[in-house]
């Protein structure tokens, strides 16, 4: 039944996906190691927000080799204000992978690479390389599991896998257009937040959750654990115009720069102070902020002018409260 009503549901959504898809910067002169820039900077992230960055980051490193031969840090700087910087790092060691070896051919060999999961390895197979793979994802299992009106939790492997199994049945042969549909369908009309466009979805007529009136009903989710709040006194010390930065080794925002974190205030003179708050997926961190004037360079830190910290250091978002106070930001 649940086959049957999908193989049903595949030549309206590409009907639909080909007057309604957006224009995205990725879906032009595709490459595998664009694309692979695409799902990456993807992953977790808006499409509104990568849009600009995306081009921006094929201008610096426009190839393999290009990304392959920058530094970590080069590579971070780019990156910056995106989030989850570990997707950066990863593909900086995919492109050196690439590099050596060439860009895999195979879904498995996709997968392989670093920060490609199962989903992301899906998108580039079908995508990129004509090898039709499932890309099941968070939107994936929303818009379908809406049409099949099934309560299947979205968070369990086994409805991922369930769900990449049935899609891979009926796919057709435009695959990455089929991949792509699925994408668009949960981003413009099946959305996540607020109701369901159903006046405007090629499904209408067979959505059973929309036939039943029960839209919000799914999808269906466990329960969630709630994010670790942790507080923080932050200091932006300055001294003859430059700024105190730290270099974080470990955890979260690790091999980025930021303003350090100190139990005790240091010796000077408290210019301001104001709170901010960031989100990670697991964690919040509460900030209170303080701009302090000290008399000397402490060589615990590195120290940098607002031009430095504007063009070389990667200074992530869980700063950006704190920016207003350097000069030139």
């Amino acid at each position: 039944m649940k086959r049957e009503r999908l193989l049903l549901a595949v030549p309206p959504l590409l009907g639909w996906y080909r007057i309604s898809k957006r224009d995205l910067p990725w879906r032009k002169d595709r490459t595998p190691y664009s694309v692979l820039v695409s799902e990456l900077m993807l992953q977790q992230t808006r499409v509104e927000a990568v849009k600009e960055r995306y081009v921006r980051f094929l201008t610096r490193f426009p190839t393999a080799e290009a990304l392959a031969a920058a530094t970590e840090e080069e590579v971070l700087k780019e990156w910056e204000g995106l989030g989850y910087y570990s997707r950066a790092r990863n593909l900086h060691r995919a492109a050196k992978i690439i590099v050596r070896e060439g860009f895999p051919q195979t879904w498995v060999g996709v997968r392989a690479l670093p920060g490609v999961g199962d989903y992301t390895a899906g998108a580039i197979s079908s995508l990129a390389l004509g090898v039709y793979a499932p890309a099941v994802d968070g939107n994936v299992l929303r818009i379908l599991t809406r049409l099949l009106a099934d309560p299947a939790k979205i968070d369990e492997n086994r409805t991922k896998r369930d769900f990449s199994a049935l899609l891979t049945e009926v796919c057709p042969p435009e695959a990455g257009e089929f991949t792509e549909a699925l994408m668009e369908l949960g981003a413009l009309v099946c959305v996540p937040n607020g109701p369901p466009a159903c006046g405007a979805c090629p499904w209408s007529a067979l959505c059973l959750a929309h036939l039943e009136g029960r839209e919000e009903d799914f999808p269906v989710r466990g329960e969630k654990r709630p994010r670790r709040v942790e507080e923080h006194d932050v200091y932006i010390m300055t001294c003859g115009g430059k700024y105190a930065l730290v270099r974080r080794e470990e955890g979260l925002l690790k091999g980025l720069y930021g303003f350090p974190f100190l139990t005790a205030p240091p010796a000077g003179r408290e210019l301001a102070a104001r709170r901010a708050k960031h989100i990670f997926t697991h964690v919040e961190w509460h900030m209170t902020g303080h701009l302090v004037e000290v008399e000397g360079e402490d060589p615990a830190y590195l120290w940098a002018t607002a031009e430095e910290i504007e063009g070389k250091y990667p200074l992530p978002s869980a700063f950006s409260a704190f920016r207003i106070w350097i000069k030139g930001a």
